[in-house]
């Protein structure tokens, strides 16, 4: 069985945002040599996340609005959290997102649904954060 890793270093340019990671984690597929097995894809930061779902800006528009309005960002007298940092949302957006992905690698690829993309999701930005892609197969 072979296992691969790599990291990709990610840095939005705003607090929240998305980022298409599907032709990155592709890649890394490739890169593997695998052509069945499994490929891991996590945040490696408590306040982003990654995910799966329709590449539509419209549906990348809709988790932003309805995310701010489970946790909104301010006031940060709201949360207990933020006696430390004025993040305490940026952690709650990313346990409703997930931490993680897994998907089948089938001869070689990503074995997605018709629709189905990767992306990372930021919640707490503007620094370098980091996503494993780990690989296993044969």
């Amino acid at each position: 069985m072979k296992s691969f890793r790599k990291v990709l270093t990610m840095h939005l340019p705003a607090r929240r945002g998305y980022k298409n990671i599907t032709y990155e984690v592709a890649d890394a597929v490739k890169e593997s040599g695998v052509k069945e097995g499994l490929v891991l894809v996590n945040a490696m930061n408590i306040t982003a996340s990654v995910f799966i779902n329709d590449n539509e800006s419209g549906l990348l528009s809709d988790f932003e609005r309805w995310l701010e309005k489970l946790a909104p960002e301010k006031p940060y007298s709201q949360y207990a959290h933020n006696g430390y940092e004025d993040n305490a949302d940026a952690h709650l957006k990313r346990t409703v997102m997930g931490r993680e992905v897994v998907i089948a690698i089938t001869d070689g690829k990503l074995d997605f649904g018709t629709w189905e993309q990767i992306f990372y999701g930021e919640f707490d930005g503007m620094r370098d954060k980091r996503v494993l892609i780990k690989i296993i197969g044969e």
